[in-house]
């Protein structure tokens, strides 16, 4: 079992920059790949990143030149680092944890473990 805290949500305003972070604890973070998702209301769940255990990631097509992803092993992290945001930015941001080490998938069904999510608000 893993439990993911998410953190560092707010509001902000366009063409800010913000910082969020998932904390994993639990069985095991070592071997997983970890994502952000976020999703608007009345919207899906969206796709925003990914990062391998291995570090490698991949982005919406929507963040990529924005978003950073990154992970610290030692400290059971991942972060989401957020420049240049946007209105459309505007969502709950979830982090997520899919046991495969290698996948770095766009689709929510395959991560196995949810975070309770963080708001994050952008201002026009």
């Amino acid at each position: 079992q893993v439990q993911l805290v998410e953190s560092g949500g707010g509001l902000v305003q366009a063409g800010d920059s913000l910082t969020l972070s998932c904390a994993a604890s639990g069985r095991a973070f070592s071997g997983y790949t970890m994502g952000w998702f976020r999703q608007a209301p009345g919207k899906e769940r969206d796709f925003v990143a990914a990062i391998s255990w291995t570090s490698g990631t991949r982005y919406a097509d929507s963040v990529q030149g924005r978003f950073t992803i990154s992970r610290d092993n030692r400290k059971n992290t991942v972060a989401l680092q957020m420049n240049n945001l946007k209105p459309e930015d505007t969502a709950v941001y979830y982090c997520a944890a899919d046991r495969s080490e290698w996948r770095t998938s766009p689709q929510p069904g395959e991560y196995e473990y949810w975070g309770q999510g963080t708001q994050v608000t952008v201002s026009s």
